[in-house]
Order: C-alpha cells, then structure tokens, then sequence
C-alpha cells in the first residue's frame, strides 16, 4: 500500500525523521546500546547492504562518532547475541567475514561505501567479482 502523501506531506516526514534522531540520539547519550539494522517493512527505501551505509551515517547524525556507528554493526550484535569470544572483532581464533575499503570510515562514515573487496565464508570477492554478482542480480530482477 503507497502512503497517502496528501495526510502525510514531506514536511511532516521530515520532521519525524529529525525528532528520531534527536531521540536516538538522546538515548545514545544515555547509554543506550544500539544495533544496526532495520524493522521498517521492505520497499521503504530500504535495500539490503546498501542501506547500512546509511544507517550508519544516520547514526552520526544522531550523535554517534564514526566508531560508536561501526560497532553498532560489528561489536554491539556480537555483545547482544552473547558471542563475543567467536564474533564482533577481528583477532586470531575468532571467525570473521571482511569489507575491505578503500578509504577510513573513522575520518568520515561515508567511507563504508568505498568496499574493495569481500571476504566472505573464507572465500575473497574483489572489486571485480563484486560488481559481477551486482549486475546479476541486476539482470534477475529485469526479468522478474
């Protein structure tokens, strides 16, 4: 069902966009922990992988520093989930996939888009292969 964008204007939406990061924000400074990702319902500008990327910069917006948003995709599900000693953190005898980027999301969040490669399942996905993968997925969903 499309929204009703005549009972629910932009302005208004953006406002309640802007008070949920003042809110989230808020509690962030209140101790609050947090986990990245999402219960909002598919198709609401929400694309899988992609829109982490924005999560996470939302997250700064909201008051967060770079770090303190990439835990909120890395350590903080780890400490959720209680698997700490296997997960959450890159050192020896811990199981772990990797994005590798190009540039350092700590100067600026937005680099968490700069992916080079993928190391996933202990199986490396460079920039090529990733962009191979993209464009199938891409051609599956033309015939759709």
């Amino acid at each position: 069902m499309l929204p009703d964008l005549l009972r629910d204007p932009l302005p208004r939406r953006q406002d309640y966009f802007r008070r949920n990061l003042e809110m989230v924000g808020a509690m962030h400074r209140a101790g609050v922990p947090f986990l990245a990702g999402t219960d909002a319902a598919p198709g609401v500008y929400i694309l899988p992988g992609f829109s982490l990327h924005d999560e996470l910069a939302n997250f700064v917006e909201a008051g967060f520093t770079p770090m303190e948003a990439l835990a909120t995709a890395t350590s903080n599900p780890a400490k959720f989930l209680g698997q700490e000693s296997d997960f959450g953190s890159v050192e020896a005898g811990k199981k772990a996939d990797l994005v590798l980027l190009g540039e350092n999301p700590l100067d600026d969040v937005s680099h968490t888009r700069a992916v080079r490669a993928v190391l996933a399942n202990g199986r490396l996905f460079d920039r090529a292969a990733l962009d191979g993968l993209l464009r199938s997925v891409e051609d599956a969903a033309k015939r759709q």
